[in-house]
């Protein structure tokens, strides 16, 4: 009768698949929303970004601070008049009453940036429209991102007003641009057409390039000679950014790490749940004339599905959750990356093949004759 009652049903397969697989599934989330914000950094950084941004330019500072930059080997850059104003109308609709998408109201939320030039800038591509001459003097016109004109409904033709310093300007759209922000560039989403802001009260923006190692000196002879200039190091503020990155990942690291221990043990509990059975099994297969090997192979063949078959299911929903965080929550492109799925489908073999072997090796060194006898 002992040997009847040693055939007792040890943890379904699914528990072992499911205590497994809620630790490797958010690993290999974590892995491949890593892995697509490296590859975003990596491929959508400019080559070439500047090394400061310097805002609060007078217009009479402007030759010193020139003077300044060329004087520095290997330095150059680029500057624009820069004023700050309010979208408080679209089409003549005040902007609290106009329809506007959720992803383009932080545009109306305080005032933004906003300049004139004559030529079109620098990483931008004109998506509607067309660009004004060079000498243009004629009625106010105004060239407007194409991202936001779509979340407000604007297209070429129609009027943006901008309120800028209690005065209101009012211009027709005269082209829309695609803009490369990611160029780190000098980019503004509202760009006058000549004529129009000239006289009003402004201030310069510069991005200067230069190398590494001049970039100390030069900050320090800007804001010697100019203290009202304030100094934007980009590299400080890139290295800011990643170091926060870094901080995050580390500890959703640490919760997918403690989710897995968790879960390897209750993989370690359902393994020695089904100890007996596994007795009874090696009992029955001893004396049925299979080998310690055989029975062995036997053992690690069963592991190894389960492990894999965690592994599947770990990675279909880590997969899965990692491309709505990408796409959804983060609003970046998503980028099918095989390694993590790989070393994670490696990990939970491993392990399952650790932990279930160790459970079983207690059960292959048992002997049949005792059993037999009490039989």
């Amino acid at each position: 009768m002992a040997l009847a009652n040693l055939h007792r049903p040890g943890a379904p397969t699914a528990q072992i698949v499911l205590s497994l697989g809620i630790g490797l599934t958010v690993l290999v989330a974590v892995a491949l929303v890593e892995g697509n914000l490296a590859r975003e950094v990596d491929t959508r950084l400019p080559a070439e970004a500047p090394a400061f941004y310097f805002v609060d330019i007078q217009p009479d500072q402007l030759a010193g601070f020139a003077e300044i930059v060329r004087a520095t080997p290997g330095a150059r850059f680029d500057q624009v008049p820069m004023m700050r104003g309010r979208i408080t109308r679209l089409n003549g609709v005040p902007v609290e009453e106009a329809p506007v998408a959720p992803e383009a109201q932080w545009a109306l939320r305080s005032d933004r940036g906003l300049t004139y030039a004559a030529t079109l800038p620098r990483g931008s591509q004109l998506a509607a429209g067309a660009w004004w001459p060079p000498d243009y003097q004629g009625p106010p016109r105004v060239s407007f991102d194409a991202a936001l004109a779509q979340g407000m409904g604007l297209k070429v033709g129609d009027t943006l007003t901008v309120n800028l310093l209690g005065r209101e300007f009012t211009a027709v759209i005269a082209n829309l641009r695609s803009i490369d922000w990611e160029r780190l560039g000098i980019n503004f989403a509202v760009v006058f057409a000549p004529g129009t802001l000239e006289q009003a009260p402004q201030t310069h923006l510069a991005a200067v390039y230069l190398p590494q190692a001049e970039e100390e000196s030069l900050a320090r002879a800007v804001t010697k000679r100019f203290p009202n200039i304030s100094a934007i190091h980009v590299r400080e503020a890139l290295a800011a950014v990643d170091r926060i990155i870094a901080m995050i990942g580390d500890a959703v690291r640490l919760t997918a790490l403690v989710t897995l221990a968790a879960g390897t043990l209750v993989l370690g509990g359902a393994v020695a749940a089904g100890h007996h059975r596994r007795v009874y099994d090696a009992v029955v297969l001893k004396v049925l004339g299979a080998t310690r090997g055989a029975i062995t192979r036997a053992f690690l063949i069963e592991h190894a599905v389960l492990g894999a078959l965690a592994a599947l299911v770990a990675g279909a929903l880590g997969t899965i959750a990692a491309y709505f965080l990408v796409t959804r929550l983060m609003k970046t492109e998503w980028v099918f990356l095989p390694a993590p799925l790989l070393w994670t489908m490696a990990l939970a073999t491993l392990l399952t093949l650790t932990l279930g072997f160790a459970g079983t090796w207690r059960a292959l060194g048992t002997k049949p004759a005792r059993f037999l006898r009490d039989e």
